[in-house]
């Protein structure tokens, strides 16, 4: 009777070990803003309020030296680094969901379009990103000796410029449409706009991701304009009308698979309150934890 009762549990046990299916909470990153870095209180704060409510692992992803290299540091260089960290990271080898703010989505879009042999995005959350660009020179704080602050627009698209500025890679003036699409070296790739220059492999991508959520603040005065945040911007060379997502061309042609990813239903355009990433409490749990909430599977 002992033996056939152990040769049962031993039995059980090993159905159990290869057989019944194992799930882990999926890992997430954290990109923030410019003039910021992963130590301020305010960025770890976040990082730690979404671990809390999703009880999922999260991680800051620093680019450089934080704060100074998010102003100075081209984009591109930006997003390589992250690629890098990220196909370093064991903890993200299986997947992992991302969270940006503001200029953090750049680097963040940079990781998922432009990164090789690096694993899958699943949910993307979008917190105030200039995705289409922002329309201004973004403004400075009174006696803000930085270089940004005294940029003329025809100095935008120079190379000292593109190369030292990093909100330079996503400026997209209407007086300076043609020097941006000739000279910026960021965000007419990132968004595939040079029509014999557009990588199928970027919009392979970018649709691959499983959800996307693009959260515009109604009262952000720093991303102009603000609409851009949804990928909403002007025709080129205007400054009216304001196109709805769905009415630009990057939608319209499907220039990066947002249209692809919206007629599946995987894009949420979500817009609520606030400033520029002002975001009640209430919000963030509504529109951010439940796509930090997803679970891999593994069955032995």
């Amino acid at each position: 009777m002992d033996k056939t009762f152990q040769r049962f549990a031993l039995f059980v046990t090993f159905f159990i070990f290869f057989f019944i299916p194992v799930s882990i909470s999926v890992p997430f990153i954290h990109f923030h803003g410019v003039n910021d870095q992963c130590s301020n209180a305010e960025a770890r704060s976040f990082t730690q309020l979404l671990r809390n409510l999703s009880s999922s692992p999260g991680y800051c992803l620093e680019i450089g030296n934080g704060e100074e290299d998010s102003m100075s540091m081209p984009l591109m260089q930006q997003a390589s680094i992250a690629c890098e960290k990220v196909k370093q990271m064991k903890e993200l080898s299986q997947g992992y969901n991302i969270v940006a703010q503001s200029q953090g989505n750049m680097v963040a879009r940079g990781l998922i379009e432009f990164c090789d042999n690096a694993p899958p995005v699943f949910n993307y959350v979008s917190l105030g990103g200039p995705h289409a660009g922002v329309s201004i020179i973004p403004k400075c704080p009174l006696g803000d000796r930085h270089p940004l602050c005294q940029l003329q627009e025809t100095e935008v698209y120079s190379d000292d410029a593109q190369d030292h500025i990093a909100p330079c890679g996503y400026i997209k003036l209407a007086s300076e449409i043609s020097e941006y699409k000739e000279h910026c070296k960021f965000l007419p790739k990132l968004n595939n706009e040079i029509p014999n220059e557009r990588n199928s492999t970027y919009k392979e991508r970018f649709t691959s991701l499983h959800n996307l959520v693009l959260v515009m603040f109604e009262g952000d005065k720093l991303v102009v304009p603000k609409e851009t945040c949804l990928f909403g911007f002007y025709p080129d060379g205007a400054t009216t009308p304001l196109l709805l997502p769905q009415q630009t061309k990057l939608y319209t042609e499907d220039w990066i698979g947002l249209k692809t990813l919206d007629d599946a239903g995987k894009v949420k355009f979500v817009v609520v309150p606030g400033g520029h990433l002002e975001m009640a409490h209430v919000d963030i749990v509504k529109y951010v934890v439940p796509y930090l909430q997803n679970q891999l599977v593994f069955s032995s």
